[in-house]
């Protein structure tokens, strides 16, 4: 056996015990707080809303842990080494989204609800079909997030512990790890939220989003610091080692949206669209993410919830500038061909990135598994935070909305309700580790796009209405929900991405030998080993955007005013109830 192979051997090995040892830590650490926090847990307000006892400074912590996610962490940089300037307005669209939040959702969210999304809806409307249409919203946004989360780990696992094509680790291949992964997530997931609450999840993000922003920082400092803080060499190399043609091109718009076909109008057109209708995902899908406005409910006061957004604002802007260095520095350092080679939808890229730096800053092969190791870590809390907090406002909305207010009609007392939150907990857990083995190689920015437009489409516009129009009543919400929601699983499901298009960034459909034939495929393509395809490529897509939200958010705000205006329901003392609330806070919970 040559001196080589030996050399690689101990790396790989050493690259395993640091990672399965920081894991392990890691995970005992969480599960600590977890059940420190379960012991704080005595009423329905403390599982669901952590006693509304959070400073604004503690939940704009944890609302970065739980915005920064693997999409952000992984996803987004994986997406700016493989398409460059397209690939910024991710980290654009996340952090401009906060503004809407801020200023129409926040503080009214705080005074108007109680424990999830619906409350808000429901206050003035009939408490059943509201409540169902709310629960199966947030139901179906959180499965969509968690998927991305369970995809970011599964990811991680075969650049972790080494396993190249053909290796086996413990017995398991490459892809059995991701399912195991994916699997062992799931279960840490309900354990997270089934002991500790919200007081247990809160306190795990706000540990994650100190952990990532560390993390990131040393990574973005190192990259500056190989190029002696001139961007302008970043750039170049990045543009250099980006496999473009011409290379300028990796730092021009156009890459990936926006493109020009030339002879083609219909193609220009639709790739110009998507651009429109994936910023318009992001930017209005914050605002109706489940998961995010369920946190408004953990301060004291509106004051605090209007706090919490300031420092998240704060927190997640300096963090998607680091992903300019993390995605940028990914494809000068570790260059387009190795991060395909590792992972095709680029979710890998940071990693990858940090096991270069290593080796440069901390020593050879061993620096360059220490480095990755840690910032593994850090990806895994970043997940495990994630989770737990999509999982919690899910399974709340199930206990509270469902259980207790549509089949028990407000006949229940809260310990029964936490009860049945917590068993909702292993049935979403359940269904994410199944969705998420089927989806694991897709790329997982994608994924969270698309669960941004559902929420755009779906929650937003029932949101709004339900606060500032006076004549918006029981059928506007139902219908503005469902017709969002179908319009945009509908639009997905009619679009390139079920029926499979080929993209060298979200990687969408696994074609075979034939289908990539038909295609036009290069048979070395390394987009062609995929997720799932529904469809056979050689059908064209019915809809060509593969972004949602242009065509489904519009359908959700026409639905919702149609649905009002069709009925004669109308309760102005409600409003004016709800409208006094939402603006002082007085009644509140």
């Amino acid at each position: 056996m040559s001196d080589s192979v030996v050399l690689a051997a101990t790396s790989v090995g050493t690259q395993r015990t640091l990672t399965l040892t920081l894991f392990i830590i890691l995970v005992g650490v969480t599960l600590a707080i977890t059940v420190w926090a379960s012991r704080q847990t005595r009423s329905a307000a403390d599982f669901y809303a952590g006693g509304r006892s959070f400073s604004g400074f503690q939940n704009g912590m944890a609302i970065g842990g739980d915005y920064m996610s693997a999409a952000s962490f992984l996803g987004i940089a994986g997406i700016i080494a493989l398409n460059g300037y397209d690939g910024f307005l991710y980290s654009i669209g996340f952090l401009v989204a906060w503004l809407v939040a801020l200023l129409l959702v926040a503080e009214l969210m705080r005074n108007s609800g109680r424990y999830t999304m619906a409350d808000v809806l429901a206050f003035r409307m009939r408490q059943a079909p509201v409540r169902t249409a709310g629960s199966i919203s947030t139901i179906i946004v959180s499965i969509f997030y968690l998927l991305a989360q369970m995809v970011g780990a599964g990811a991680l696992v075969a650049l972790l512990l080494g396993i190249k094509g053909g290796d086996t680790f413990l017995g398991m291949s490459a892809e059995t790890a991701k399912i195991v992964t994916i699997a062992l997530i799931g279960v840490l997931m309900i354990v997270y939220v089934t002991v500790g609450g919200m007081k247990g999840t809160t306190y795990v993000q706000i540990v994650k989003a100190f952990m990532l922003m560390i993390g990131a920082l040393v990574l973005t400092l190192l990259v500056l610091a190989h190029y002696k803080f001139n961007l302008s060499s970043l750039l170049g190399e990045a543009a250099a080692k980006s496999g473009k043609t011409p290379p300028e091109s990796f730092l021009q718009p156009g890459l990936r949206y926006g493109k020009e076909f030339a002879g083609n109008a219909t193609a220009t057109l639709a790739s110009k669209l998507d651009l429109i209708s994936l910023g318009l995902a992001l930017v209005l899908g914050t605002a109706g993410l489940p998961h995010i406005l369920i946190r408004f409910y953990t301060v004291p006061n509106a004051k605090a919830a209007r706090k919490s957004v300031v420092w998240a604002i704060g927190l997640i802007g300096v963090f998607y500038l680091m992903t300019l260095a993390l995605g940028f520095g990914a494809a000068a350092l570790v260059g387009r061909s190795a991060i395909v080679a590792q992972d095709a939808a680029g979710n890998t890229a940071a990693p990858q990135l940090a096991q270069e730096l290593g080796k440069r800053y901390l020593g050879g092969d061993f620096g360059g598994s220490l480095l990755l190791a840690i910032i593994a870590a850090v990806a895994f809390a970043t997940i495990l935070a994630v989770v737990a907090g999509l999982t919690l406002a899910s399974s709340s909305s199930l206990a509270h909305d469902l259980y207790a207010n549509v089949l028990r009609r407000g006949q229940t007392d809260e310990r029964q309700e936490v009860v049945v939150a917590r068993y909702s907990a292993f049935v979403i857990g359940a269904v994410a580790i199944v969705l998420g083995i089927f989806a694991r190689n897709l790329n997982v920015a994608f994924l969270v796009a698309l669960a941004f437009a559902i929420a755009a489409s779906a929650n937003l516009p029932a949101i709004l209405f339900s606060l500032f129009w006076k004549r918006f009543n029981t059928r506007g919400a139902t219908w503005g929900i469902y017709a969002g929601l179908i319009s945009a699983v509908g639009v997905v499901l009619l679009s390139p991405i079920a029926w499979g298009g080929v993209s060298d960034a979200r990687t969408p459909a696994t074609l075979t030998a034939a289908q990539a034939k038909d295609c036009g495929v290069p048979q070395n393509s390394k987009e062609v080993s995929n997720a799932t395809a529904l469809f056979s490529c050689t059908t064209a897509a019915p809809i060509p955007l593969e972004n949602p939200g242009l065509i489904s958010i519009p359908i959700g705000f026409i639905f919702a005013a149609l649905g009002a205006m069709s009925s004669k329901e109308r309760d102005p003392d409600k409003y004016s109830e709800l409208e006094a609330r939402s603006l002082t806070g007085a009644g509140a919970h």
